[in-house]
């Protein structure tokens, strides 16, 4: 099989690496053509020495171009991937900062919350300049598979705006797969059986069954509660379980700032959190992480490069979708996933415009969802009050109108919990102002905002959270590697 596949944003360097290496598991891949582009020059030529080692490496006749020119690697993509990060960790650290000045307290701030809101006002107008082109330059009947975030609102945009096939890939599911098999002693993932269903970063495990045998909430609850690890890790994620009666796909930190009730008081925030890793919690743990993986590579990149040389090992192609639905696609090989598409049904109690993640199977007919879901009331309750700031919020990045995405962010629910409107008001003013370089929509509204600002009479305070660490060194780094290896 000979096709093109665009990667955009193909700076985001280790992940590239793990689509790259998952696509040419697939026997039929090794003679395609990769077009990898990004507005980082000086990342793009990193990621095409390791992905060029690897093909050398592994004798393969694949082809890989690079260019900051996205139109020409666009052209005659049969498949576009999309792993962008509009305003890098610059206009990401602003999401996380200004946001405390008003006391709300995020661990990763990427998908709703003050953070991810202003992330999609970011992304949204890029995402449609990807639209366009596609459209334009791409195969007749290209597939645009999004795993940027804000998730739900680039494919809500790429869908409702661009006019794009679109499908978003997430790997919140395998994620909780992996801990439901392991609390119950499963031997392999393989054994579980699931339905999940929702939305992104809100999926809810609404089905379980281990070879065969129904896994109710009481079992399942004192499978966590017995984890010598996950009982201190997922505490508040547990506490939903009990609550909802399911399991929630997403981790305790990401959770944590979806819902109104454990951000909201700074006592609160460190009593359900874990500060053994950043994604259970640590308040900005996302953004620190993000920050020394990119020192980290950027120092160690030789050594990066030296491991390209390496065969790529089949056995340890990861869960990500993406390899799997090109497969399903190219060769009508059948593969079940979850899968980010709009609603229209599938859900039968989510709104139909809604950007669902549920599960479907792909072939060469396409991306087919199961229909006729019903998520328990609690389950869609929550996932209610996120779309209805996710569709603010896309409607909001399309017009420009900051005064509906003030209201955005008013709704939000863990904004709602601990702002008033006036505060609100002006931490929007403040992050459009601040992120104005990345947000050409809100051109016209710049100046008033910065005027407000100058007269505003509501209180802020320098607030480093609940929780936050510092960013460490490449020297602190180092040594926590050397350490983990000596104890295992």
């Amino acid at each position: 099989m000979s096709f093109k596949i665009a990667i955009i944003g193909a700076g985001s360097v280790g992940f590239t690496k793990k689509l790259f290496t998952d696509i040419l598991c697939v026997p039929e891949f090794k003679d395609i053509e990769f077009a990898l582009t990004d507005v980082s020059e000086h990342n793009l030529q990193m990621i095409k020495a390791i992905l060029d080692r690897i093909v050398e490496a592994n004798r393969l006749p694949t082809r890989v171009t690079a260019t900051t020119d996205r139109r020409k690697a666009l052209e005659g993509a049969r498949y576009v991937i999309s792993c962008v990060r509009v305003g890098g960790l610059e206009a990401y650290a602003d999401d996380i900062r200004i946001p405390l000045k008003y006391g709300i307290d995020q661990c990763v701030g990427d998908t709703i919350c003050a953070g991810g809101i202003l992330y999609g006002q970011r992304n949204i107008p890029v995402i449609l300049d990807f639209c366009k082109d596609i459209r334009e330059v791409a195969e007749t009947n290209v597939k645009f598979l999004n795993y940027a975030n804000p998730m739900a609102m680039n494919t809500w945009a790429a869908i409702e705006y661009g006019k794009v096939d679109t499908v978003g890939l997430c790997h919140g599911v395998q994620h909780g797969a992996e801990q439901i098999a392991e609390v119950l002693g499963a031997k392999s993932v393989k054994e579980l059986d699931y339905v999940c269903s929702g939305i992104n970063h809100q999926t809810w495990f609404i089905d379980l069954r281990l070879n065969g045998r129904p896994i109710g909430k009481d079992e399942l609850v004192a499978a966590f509660e017995a984890h010598p690890v996950y009982s201190r890790q997922e505490k508040l994620r547990i506490d939903v379980l009990k609550r909802f009666g399911v399991y929630s796909t997403e981790s305790n930190g990401h959770l944590s700032e979806y819902l109104p009730w454990y951000r909201k008081r700074p006592d609160e925030i460190t009593r359900w959190i874990d500060m053994s890793d950043w994604i259970h919690g640590e308040t900005g743990g996302y953004l620190r992480y993000s920050t020394e993986t990119r020192n980290w590579f950027e120092t160690e990149y030789p050594q990066f490069l030296e491991a390209a040389s390496k065969p790529i090992d089949r056995e340890k192609r990861s869960n990500e979708h993406a390899s799997h639905i090109l497969e399903a696609l190219e060769t009508n090989r059948v593969y079940r996933g979850h899968f980010n598409v709009r609603n229209n049904g599938v859900i039968t109690n989510l709104p139909q415009d809604a950007i669902i993640e549920s599960p479907g199977f792909v072939d060469r007919f396409g991306i087919n969802m199961a229909a006729g879901i019903t998520l328990p009331e609690a389950c869609a309750a929550t996932c209610i009050a996120s779309i209805n700031v996710q569709r603010m919020s896309v409607h909001a990045a399309i017009s420009g109108d900051i005064d509906l995405l003030k209201l955005a962010v008013l709704h939000d629910p863990l904004v709602g919990a601990v702002s008033t409107p006036e505060e609100v008001w002006q931490m929007v003013d403040e992050m459009v102002v601040a992120q104005a370089a990345w947000l050409p929509q809100y051109a016209h509204a710049v100046p008033a905002a910065r005027e407000r600002l100058s007269t505003s009479q509501v209180k802020t305070r320098e607030w480093a959270g609940a929780a936050r660490r510092s960013v460490r060194s490449i020297e602190e780094l180092r040594a926590e590697k050397a350490a983990l290896k000596q104890a295992g």
